[in-house]
């Protein structure tokens, strides 16, 4: 008898998505069943508009993969410390946000894509795909490869991979059985790399699109996703970094892709200022649409707004990073954007305000990278901010991968073959964008860590706390020192002597340690073990690496 796993349970079809005014006005409409689709374009597209739909959810582009950026050092809890065995490297795999992040990339992630491309496979082998049947196989096989790259780092390294099977590879078709674990995640990436490929062939350009499907998968993305995964999969094997600079440069060469301008410019509500040259991809959220926005901006927004949004005031920056970034001098634009503290003046709702916290627990930061669509006097009633303050998105194009985080993977894979110029060079770039100095000589592994830190700070896409690990598993001696001082560091919060009084900027007391419990990094951290339940469901088929087991 054949076991089955909730994490593989496919449904008859995918979730069909309206298509409106524009691409990211995704409503969900149920599930339709298998011979209602792929008679047309319209039906192709509603397919592969519900494996996007899951992307802007609460446990994957919100607040609950967000968790896990607590086990190294610049944020700490704003509020309550729900999940504290995700900062103290204790953590089960049955924490609630590993559960959930977990079962949406695989049930509601991947199967909705293998299901979407092995019906337009099928269906090619019948007749000609139209032009946007082609381009709906296109995204599904990126979308597949993104879920899959999205589980891969978290729970796969060289000696186990995850489960994976492509529906269509399946002779006779697949009948739910369990995807056996690849051999090691090396393999994993290889089966993404695939899809990447795949999906670059079918895609257009991000130019070909019209304004209403502008946030389709299109071919930079599929170039810029790749550079990641090569990224990673150079932390098993280092004959990968080559890969990574020649997928970097297919960017600038072939598809134009460059640094923005400006550095806030890439957190605006704008929509003129969604599409620059460093887009590569992301969420185009639309924070008066309660369907299609990402809360993560309204999660990091200070409890209860001031009396003005419900913010959730969950996270906010340690002092950790705020000394990190001080490093480029005081005051400077990067920092500015980024963080707000005391006495720093702002846009709220039409005010100018100066910034004070007095709600739950104190560090003296707040995170303004994403807050830019809270400025105007009536942000709700202009469509910048969700009014559902149970669901608190904002419109912002929320980075998934941007040209700035590539542009240091490639100076990080010229460090690693002994071009430090090259790597400087990549580095200024990013640093002139932003007013500051560049470096004065070849680039280092301290200048690398300082800028991927800086640069992405708070973005969920770059992963920090995967950084980190990476780093110490496998990275040279000088940024295996500091991913691993900083995995078994705890954040610091500065405290004040007089925080009651918001009229003036306080008097600083002392930085003191979040309280975390002792930390102690080892090679065992670089994944999270699964959840205990898809491991019973699977009758023993799905196993954790050999460092969990």
């Amino acid at each position: 008898m054949k076991k089955y796993i909730v994490i593989t349970a496919i449904a008859l079809g995918a979730l069909s998505a309206a298509s409106c005014e524009k691409f990211l006005d995704v409503q969900t409409q149920g599930y339709p069943t298998q011979d209602q689709f792929f008679q047309n374009d319209q039906q192709a597209i509603d397919a592969v508009d519900g494996c996007y739909a899951r992307l802007p959810q609460e446990a994957v582009l919100g607040r609950e993969i967000y968790w896990e950026q607590a086990c190294a050092n610049d944020i700490v809890w704003g509020r309550t410390r729900s999940y504290p065995t995700l900062a103290t490297l204790n953590y089960t795999g049955d924490e609630s946000p590993l559960r959930g992040v977990f079962e949406k990339a695989y049930k509601e992630g991947m199967n909705r894509c293998n299901w979407v491309i092995q019906q337009l496979l099928l269906k090619a082998d019948e007749t000609s795909l139209t032009a946007i049947e082609t381009r709906s196989l296109g995204e599904a096989y990126f979308l597949r490869a993104y879920w899959h790259f999205l589980i891969a780092y978290r729970y796969g390294t060289k000696d186990l991979g995850v489960p994976f099977v492509a529906y269509e590879d399946v002779e006779g078709g697949y009948n739910n059985e369990i995807p056996a674990q690849q051999a090691t995640v090396m393999d994993d990436y290889k089966y993404i790399v695939s899809d990447l490929e795949k999906a670059e062939a079918l895609v257009p350009k991000f130019e070909e699109y019209s304004a209403a499907d502008r946030g389709r998968v299109h071919k930079a993305a599929c170039a810029a996703l790749m550079a990641k995964t090569y990224a990673y999969w150079a932390t098993w094997d280092k004959t990968q970094w080559p890969n990574v600079i020649t997928c970097v440069n297919r960017l600038e060469s072939e598809y134009g892709r460059d640094l923005a301008p400006k550095f806030a410019d890439l957190f605006a509500p704008d929509y003129a200022k969604f599409w620059t040259v460093e887009y590569c991809w992301g969420w185009p959220s639309d924070g008066g649409t309660d369907g299609g926005g990402v809360e993560i901006t309204g999660v990091l927004l200070e409890n209860k707004g001031w009396g003005k949004f419900n913010g959730w005031g969950q996270f906010k920056p340690s002092y950790d990073i705020y000394e990190e970034m001080l490093k480029d001098g005081a005051g400077n634009e990067r920092l500015k954007a980024s963080i707000l503290e005391y006495g720093d003046e702002f846009p709220f709702f039409g005010e100018t305000r100066k910034f004070w916290s007095t709600s739950d627990v104190e560090s003296g930061f707040a995170i303004y990278k994403f807050m830019q669509a809270f400025a105007p006097a009536d942000p709700t009633g202009s469509g910048l901010v969700n009014p559902n303050g149970d669901w608190p998105t904002t419109r912002i194009n929320w980075p998934i991968v941007r040209f700035a985080d590539c542009l240091l993977l490639r100076a990080e894979a010229y460090l690693v073959a002994g071009e430090a110029g090259k790597a400087a060079s990549d580095i200024n770039r990013i640093r002139t964008r932003s007013h500051l100095s560049p470096l004065p000589g070849n680039a280092t592994w301290a200048d690398l860590y300082h800028e991927r830190r800086c640069e992405l700070a708070f973005e969920l896409a770059a992963d920090h706390a995967a950084d980190c690990k990476r780093w110490a598993y496998s990275g040279a001696d000088a940024i295996k020192a500091l991913a691993v001082a900083e995995l078994n560091a705890h954040p610091r919060a500065r405290h004040y002597v007089d925080r009651a009084d918001p009229a003036g900027v306080p008097t600083v007391g002392a930085y003191e340690d979040y309280k975390t419990p002792e930390k102690h990094w080892s090679d065992k951290y670089m994944t999270f073990p699964y959840p205990s339940e898809q491991i019973n469901k699977s009758a023993g088929a799905l196993k954790n690496v050999p460092a969990w087991q």
